[in-house]
This record gives structure tokens, C-alpha cells and sequence, in this order.
């Protein structure tokens, strides 16, 4: 009979005993059951989970694997690709788009004759359409394939002890909670397990807590250290040294284990369910829906306006919808997907020349507007590589002596030869050179004087290794490195200042003060010890590591990159904080930050974390740039309380915050930053999780994307800006003219042509040049600035159309027919009244098309346009040629009657170009008081 979950878990605490386990409920990360079983004896944790050393009997393994499942990470249960297509399509930028090409359709296809019908607008909104849903739909599949990749990483057979039946290899599916598995070098850790037996146990588990080396792992139970002012203090991950966690590495060593968490229940299965869960809205995506909702709000409350104005005055209302439909059509930027995706096209090809990838195309404006990045520290701020910083006497004198017989013993050794002996032998070498050593030895002599006699190999149960090695004269001597403690324990002797002095308590005192200095400044310290004549040649063990003269310290560093501190300094300048987010000791990290700029003091542990509200996490994460021995959803939390402004004055005042990592502990903490930043080095689930990815792990190379994201967004925000008041001008400028004119100022299908014409001219935009002054700084997306810069530029060009209407009205268009409009009215002469319209009509229809062309030349740049600041020769070839265009067509024979346009005589651009230098004094002097206003134009 199955017992349920509840009983399972607690039927142990009814026995004697259980009152002498207490239980705490966790707010950390880990989950109860890993704390419980972190925290208490093996014992305890034993009976909560109904097992033994013997391990489970197979009633119980079916019984567990029937409450908990297979020992698998599942597939969340997600909407059919087919659900998740069509939902890619429902927002407001693509409804504001189907809008366009109904209204396109209806006005194009149904309401003209059948020989002038015309669907290409509304084929190239279509096709708009698909472009915008397709790049979302793949937007969110792409944490389904970090999902997989993380998910691939568990797959092999283990060894488990079930009770009656002995040890055997099963495979990892078959792993059940409370079964005890062993495990030894080479082995991949099937299930989060607690330790029950250790021997000599190093795993590599740096993927999920970026710590840099193995880790040694013990069956002792934690203790966990308490937060001042938190009485219930939860768990880091780091912390947990008896802990052994699924897809983690065993490097040497052998343990037995029993088995607490499986599956979806695992500290991986929880990372990989937030993988699976659905992205959170982006900078990107709140600034365009907030931007289409400005323009579906205008356009639905402006063309009512225009349909009314217009069926009022001019009684005609077919004519009245018709034009009113145009208006809704010419009122927004048609084009505003079609310069998004070029802009981000065109900013993901450029970024590819700086050695930056672009996967998400919609991340390069969040690249471009994030104010925050926070990033891991290994290989991000350091050379990921170990050099050799300092060679110490006992004292903390620098003393070569040290460094020699250090390189004697890296030399000379036959094991793996790992970076801590590469970092030697290149110091040895590069003081060789200083010295000016002959060619005939890179090493001063030191390789061809001595010879190897004998070594006794490292194992990480003695944590040092030895070499045996003779001189020219035959005296031989013992050489041992290794870690400090492990040093000390055979050594009986110190020797600084020439003199060899008894290592008494009071020197071993000094000896590890002097070594927890140089691990506060970041420092790797492993000692050095000598002996001479040890024994007779061929007869050595580690036996002979005893009775030993410690002669100094080697301290080793992964040095900051030569670039960090610069692109700090740089990221700084163009507005962008780095917070370094990393699981490795808080010492090390922070003497790193405080060498490359990075304000280490605050700095915000792990610990310490937890026992924070979001509010409160908020407020310190505001103020603070180092995190460490943070777990990885510590820094998945971390990332979110910066982008939801909790806590901070001005609620909702979020940060638009990236993040760069490279390993599996990465991959949640990109998942829920506005843009995931990663390197073609990192694993797969890391690069699966990431929008941008860099071929060099250099912040030079991300600062230059975050550059090219700014102009990606200058160049659509230009556009955005100067059309919408540009054409919120022309239908202000409309509604004046259809109050007092007897005659619409312009046809529906000039209307439209116009705003082709316009749109077609800013498909070079993408390719615009943007001033230095606006990269300096992140910008985001703000509708409220749209419609303020609407309204305060929008009515400018209005002042000229108005004017245009006088002079065409009162002025050019009696002259060109002959009579003023009254007069005719009077006389009933329809023919010249219709001349008289069309010349009044071609009249605006040009001069719209200048002062839009030009309203973009000035609103493209806070500078004075042409002289201060150039627009690229691709904008500036492709309007010019629309003004030119649309000048010419009034003239071309058969097309100007099909448009309902007049030649005009020259007189006209005597005072058209009057007025557009007048319009373009008046635009300068209103933006510049613009952007003083609210602190700049764009």
C-alpha cells in the first residue's frame, strides 16, 4: 500500500529521537528538503526519508518513484506551436498594423474603380505583419531549447545500493529518493544527494556556483552561519559542503551518498523550469506596445474629428469618410515595422563587425538602453588564468630563493602539470630574460644544474607533491608545494634571513596571519618547503615529507584583464553601472573589483540575500556593485528586484538591466534580464539562453554593441518622432483648412501618395548618422515624450501650411485661373472652379512634401541641421530625390491628371522656398527650447 507524500517524509519524527531533530521552514533557494538534509545528521535524514545504509528495499523504490516520478527533468506542459504562432500575432503593434491594412484595403481595392484598385500597401502590411509575429514566436521558443540543453547534461548510469539485492549500475531515471549511490572519480552526480561517507572527495560543480577549482566535499553537516538581526537564516549554495548536486563532476575521491531530491525537484530541475517559463516583457517590447497604443489612441480619436469636420462643412459625407480613412492611413507611420526591423537589421549586421552576434534581433535596442549589466567575475573582469603575483619569505619579503626552488619542483615533477605550476615556470622564465640569461638556458641554469632523482605525486589527500633533485656537487634535497596547512604539517623548521629557527606556535600564528592577508587581497597561497639530503637515492615515499623547512609563499592571482578597468571606466562614461554577480568568496572578488574600479564596499553575500524582503533587495541592490557566493537564482532574483524599480522612489522605475554569464549558473539570471549577454565559449545552455552573443569575453567588445544598440534605437526613434508630428501637423493643418476652404485641401489620393512618397524617402533612415551627444547615455522607449514631442513640433509646420493656404487661396491660384474664388462662385463657373481647387491642391501637395522632408533633416539632430550635423549620404540622396519627385510630378504629362495635380508657376517656389526657410528657423528655435525643456530632442 503507497503511503502519501507527508507520510513518507515525517513517518521517522513519530519514533524515539525525532524531538532531538529540529526543522526550520527555508526561504532560500535550496527547498527544504536540501537544508533539512544539509543541516542535521545523517541519521535524521535517514529517517526522514524512510532509508538506511542499506539502502531501499523495491516495494519503497516503487513506492517513491511512483510519488515522485522518474528521475528525469519533464517538459513543462506548454501550448501547441500552432497556439503559441497565432498568439505571436495579438499585440498592439500587429493589431495597429491589421488596422492599416483593412482601412488600406477598403480605401485601395473596394471604394475605386476596378481599374485603378491597388492592394500592394496592403500586401506589404501583411507581409510587415508576418515579420513582427514570426520574430516574437521565435522569441519565446528559445527558452524551450535552453530547457533541452540543460536537460541533455543528465544522462548515464550510476552505481546504487538497494537493500536485498547489493550494488548495481541503473540508470539515472531509475534513481529514487531516499536510495543510496555511490559515486568516485569520473562520475556525474544523478540526483541532489547528502553525503554519508567521504575519502578524499573533490567535485568540480564550478557550472553551477562559478567557483573557480574543485571542491573538497565532506560528510560533516553544515553549520549555518547567522545573519545579524535574521534568527531563521537560510542556506547558500555554496555553503552546502556535504551536498552532493545533479550534473555536478566527481574529480577524485570516492563517496557514498543517499539520494534527497530527484528530477524536477533537483536544484538543475528547478533552474530548468525556469528556463521553460514564459518571458518576462522587455524594455523593447513595453516601449513599442506603449508607442502603439499613442497611435491607435490618436488615430481613433483624430480621424472622427476630421470625418466631422469635414461631412459638416463641405456637406458631402462620402467624400468626408473617404478622406477621413486616408487621414487614419497618413496619420500613422506606415513604415514604423519596416524601419524597426531595418534598423535592427541593419544595427545586428554592424555588431557582427564588432565581434558581437545578435540571436534575438528585438535585443539590440535593450543592449542599447540598459543602464545596469551585471556580470560574473571569472573571465569577465580576470584573464580566467593563473599567474604567479608574488614568491614570499615566511616574513612576506619578496625573495627569489622561493621562486627558484619552486620552479625546481614544477620543472621537474612528471603529473598533470596544472596552471599553479605553468604560473611558475613562466615567472622563472620571465626573470630569466630580466636578467639577461645567455640562450643556452631559459631559466637561468636552473634546468641544466639540477637533475631529478626521485618525486612523490600529488593526491588531493595530502594536497602537495614533492620532487627529489641533485646538483652538480651530488647534494640532493626534497622540494614540497602544496597548500599551506597541509605544508605546515610536515614542516618542524622555518627559515628566513639565512638562519633556520624552530617553527614554534607563536611563527605558525604568523605564518597563517600572514597567509589570510594575502587571500583578503585575492590571493591563491600555497607554500614552499625544503630539506636537504633527504635519504638514500631510490628509496623515497610520502613518508619523507616530514621534518621539513618551510622557506616562504607563492601567491597566485587570476589577474584582471588589461582592458577591465578601461571598459569599466568606459561603460561608466556612457551611463551604463556594472555589478559583478558572482558565486566565488567574497575576499577574492572584492580585491578584484577594487583593482579593476568596481566599488566593492556593501558588498551583499548570499547569506544575507535571503533574509531580504524585495523591497529591501531593491534598495541595496540600488547602491550596491558586488554580490557574491550568490547561488544562481540568488542572481536571477537579483536581476529582476533591479528591473522592477521595488522599493526604489518612484515606483515601477526599473533599471533596463543585461546580464553576461557563460555557465548553466548563468542561465536563469539571463532568462530574466532584458538582454541575456553570453560568449561562443559557453555552454550550450547558457548560449541558448542568451540575445547577444560575444566572440571575445571582453567588456570593450560589449561596450562597442551597447554603441551600436544606441544608434539601432536613434535612428527608429528619429523616425518615429519627426513623422508622428509631422503628420499630426498635416491633419491639424487639414482640420483648419476644412473649417474655412469650400473644397478639401487635398485629394484622398494625394493624401496617400504623399505619405508613400514621405514613408519610401525614410527607408534610409537605418543608415542614418547619429551625434556622439546621443550615444552618450541609455535611452528607452517613452510614449508620454512621443506625444509631448508631437505636440509641441506638430503645429510648427501647421503655421506654414496655413500661410500656404493664404497664398494659394488669396494669391496664386486667382492668378493661375484668372478670378478669385468668389467671383467665381458667382459666376457659376465650374470649370475654373475646378482648375482652382486642383492648383490649390498641387500647391500644399508640394510644399507637404518639402516641409516634411526637411522637419526630418531637422528633428533628426539636436545640432543645426546641414551645417552642424550631416545626414548619412543614403538619407540625404533618397529625400532629396523624393523632393525632387514629387516637384516634377505636377509636369509629367498623364500624370498629373491621373493625380489631379496643375503645373505651377514659377512664382510659387519663389515663395515656397521663403517659407521653407521661415519653417525651418521656427523648427530650430522650438526644438531647441524643446529639449532644453525636457532635457533633450530625441
Amino acid at each position: 500500500m503507497l503511503r502519501s507524500k507527508h507520510a513518507l517524509h515525517t513517518a521517522a519524527f513519530t519514533q524515539k529521537g525525532a524531538a532531538d531533530a529540529p526543522t526550520r521552514f527555508s526561504r532560500g533557494d535550496l527547498g527544504v528538503d536540501l537544508e533539512f538534509a544539509a543541516t542535521h545528521k545523517v541519521s535524521y535524514v535517514f529517517r526522514r526519508l524512510v532509508t538506511s545504509q542499506d539502502g531501499l528495499t523495491e516495494d519503497i523504490v516503487r513506492a517513491q518513484l511512483d510519488l515522485h516520478g522518474k528521475n528525469v527533468m519533464t517538459e513543462r506542459r506548454a501550448e501547441a506551436p500552432a497556439v503559441r504562432f497565432v498568439r505571436s500575432f495579438v499585440s498592439p503593434f500587429t493589431l495597429i498594423l491589421v488596422a492599416l491594412a483593412i482601412i488600406s484595403y477598403y480605401t485601395n481595392v473596394v471604394l475605386v474603380a476596378p481599374e485603378e484598385r491597388d492592394p500592394s500597401t496592403t500586401i506589404i502590411i501583411a507581409v510587415m505583419v508576418a515579420i513582427s509575429g514570426t520574430l516574437r514566436f521565435t522569441q519565446e521558443s528559445k527558452g524551450a531549447s535552453a530547457a533541452a540543453a540543460l536537460k541533455k547534461m543528465v544522462t548515464t548510469t550510476c552505481c546504487v545500493v538497494r537493500k536485498g539485492v547489493g550494488e548495481g549500475e541503473i540508470p539515472f531515471e531509475d534513481v529514487a529518493v531516499g536510495d543510496i549511490i555511490k559515486v568516485s572519480s569520473g562520475d556525474m552526480v544523478p540526483a541532489d544527494s547528502r553525503l554519508v561517507t567521504t575519502k578524499d572527495l573533490f567535485v568540480t560543480q564550478a557550472a553551477l556556483t562559478g567557483e573557480g577549482g574543485p571542491v573538497e566535499k565532506f560528510s560533516d553537516p553544515v553549520v549555518v552561519r547567522r545573519v545579524a538581526g535574521d534568527p531563521n537564516p537560510t542556506l547558500a549554495l555554496t555553503d552546502c559542503t556535504n551536498i552532493l548536486f545533479t550534473g555536478t563532476t566527481v574529480q577524485s575521491g570516492s563517496a557514498t551518498a543517499v539520494v534527497v531530491a530527484t528530477g524536477d525537484d533537483t536544484y538543475v530541475g528547478r533552474m530548468m523550469s525556469v528556463l521553460q517559463a514564459k518571458p518576462e516583457q522587455t524594455s523593447f517590447d513595453a516601449g513599442v506596445a506603449s508607442v502603439s497604443r499613442v497611435l491607435v489612441v490618436f488615430m481613433l480619436v483624430m480621424c472622427p474629428v476630421v470625418l466631422v469636420v469635414n461631412g459638416l462643412t463641405k456637406g458631402d459625407w462620402l467624400s468626408a469618410l473617404l478622406f477621413s480613412v486616408s487621414v487614419a492611413v497618413g496619420i500613422t507611420p506606415q513604415m514604423l515595422p519596416v524601419i524597426v526591423t531595418t534598423c535592427l537589421s541593419r544595427g545586428a549586421s554592424a555588431m557582427a563587425h564588432r565581434d558581437v552576434i545578435v540571436k534575438n534581433i528585438n535585443s539590440i535596442q535593450n543592449l542599447g538602453a540598459m543602464d545596469v549589466l551585471c556580470c560574473d567575475k571569472t573571465g569577465t573582469l580576470t584573464q580566467d588564468k593563473v599567474i604567479l603575483e608574488r614568491h614570499l619569505d615566511v616574513m612576506g619579503r619578496d625573495d627569489d630563493r622561493v621562486l627558484r626552488h619552486a620552479f625546481l619542483n614544477s620543472y621537474f615533477q612528471t603529473g598533470l602539470r596544472n596552471l599553479l605550476d605553468v604560473a611558475v615556470i613562466e615567472k622563472t622564465e620571465e626573470f630569466s630574460v630580466r636578467a639577461g640569461a645567455g640562450r643556452a638556458s631559459r631559466y637561468n641554469g636552473l634546468d641544466t644544474k639540477y637533475v631529478k632523482v626521485d618525486e612523490v605525486p600529488f593526491d588531493f589527500e595530502r594536497r602537495r607533491m614533492s620532487v627529489v633533485v641533485a646538483d652538480d656537487t651530488g647534494k640532493t634535497q626534497m622540494i614540497t608545494k602544496g597548500a599551506v596547512e597541509e605544508v605546515l604539517a610536515v614542516c618542524a623548521q622555518v627559515e628566513y634571513g639565512g638562519v633556520v629557527r624552530e617553527l614554534t606556535n607563536e611563527l605558525r600564528s604568523r605564518v597563517m596571519r600572514q597567509v589570510s592577508e594575502l587571500n583578503d587581497d585575492g590571493m591563491r597561497v600555497i607554500a614552499v618547503a625544503q630539506k636537504t639530503n633527504p635519504r638514500p637515492v631510490g628509496m623515497f615515499s610520502k613518508r619523507d615529507e616530514c621534518d621539513m623547512v618551510l622557506i616562504g609563499y607563492l601567491a597566485f592571482l587570476d589577474p584582471p584583464k588589461d582592458s577591465a578597468a578601461k571598459a569599466i571606466s568606459r561603460l561608466a562614461k556612457d551611463g551604463v553601472c556594472v555589478k559583478i554577480l558572482t558565486g566565488d568568496n567574497g575576499g577574492v572578488a572584492a580585491a578584484v573589483c577594487r583593482k579593476v574600479g568596481v566599488n566593492a564596499d556593501g558588498m551583499l553575500l548570499g547569506s544575507e540575500l535571503d533574509a531580504l524582503s524585495d523591497e529591501e533587495l531593491a534598495r541595496r541592490a540600488d547602491s550596491t556593485q558586488l554580490f557574491a557566493k550568490l547561488s544562481p537564482l540568488q542572481k536571477a532574483r537579483v536581476v529582476r528586484v533591479l528591473r522592477s524599480g521595488a522599493g526604489r522612489d518612484g515606483a515601477g522605475s526599473g533599471h533596463v538591466v543585461g546580464f553576461m554569464g557563460d555557465g548553466i549558473n548563468d542561465a536563469a539570471a539571463m532568462r530574466a534580464s532584458d538582454v541575456g549577454i553570453s560568449v561562443d565559449t559557453a555552454v550550450d545552455v547558457a548560449k541558448e539562453s542568451a540575445d547577444i552573443i560575444l566572440l571575445e569575453k571582453d567588456l570593450m567588445v560589449l561596450d562597442r554593441g551597447i554603441v551600436e544598440g544606441r544608434k539601432t534605437y536613434g535612428n527608429t526613434i528619429k523616425y518615429i518622432k519627426s513623422t508622428v508630428s509631422s503628420n499630426f501637423g498635416n491633419v491639424f493643418s487639414v482640420m483648419v483648412a476644412s473649417a474655412f476652404l469650400p473644397f478639401l485641401p487635398m485629394t484622398a489620393l494625394q493624401l496617400l501618395l504623399l505619405g508613400l512618397a514621405y514613408t519610401v524617402s525614410c527607408t534610409a533612415v537605418p543608415w542614418d548618422n547619429v551625434d556622439e551627444e546621443f550615444l552618450s547615455h541609455p535611452r528607452t522607449w517613452d510614449a508620454r515624450a512621443i506625444v509631448g514631442f508631437m505636440l509641441w513640433l506638430g503645429p510648427t509646420s501647421s503655421v506654414f501650411d496655413i500661410l500656404t493656404y493664404a497664398v494659394m487661396f488669396f494669391w496664386l491660384a486667382p492668378m493661375v485661373v484668372g478670378a478669385p474664388w468668389a467671383t467665381l462662385v458667382t459666376l457659376g463657373d465650374t470649370v475654373r472652379m475646378a482648375a482652382f481647387a486642383t492648383v490649390f491642391q498641387t500647391g500644399w501637395f508640394v510644399e507637404s512634401m518639402w516641409t516634411q522632408t526637411f522637419v526630418l533633416h531637422t528633428l533628426r539632430t539636436e545640432r543645426l541641421p546641414f551645417v552642424q550635423s550631416h545626414a548619412s549620404w543614403q538619407l540625404t540622396l533618397l529625400t532629396a530625390t523624393g523632393v525632387i519627385v514629387v516637384t516634377l510630378l505636377p509636369y509629367l504629362p498623364g500624370v498629373s491628371g491621373a493625380l489631379g495635380l496643375s503645373a505651377l508657376p514659377a512664382a510659387y517656389y519663389g515663395v515656397l522656398l521663403a517659407f521653407m526657410v521661415g519653417y525651418l528657423t521656427l523648427a530650430n528655435v522650438v526644438k531647441k527650447i524643446y529639449a532644453r525643456r525636457y532635457g533633450g530632442l530625441l
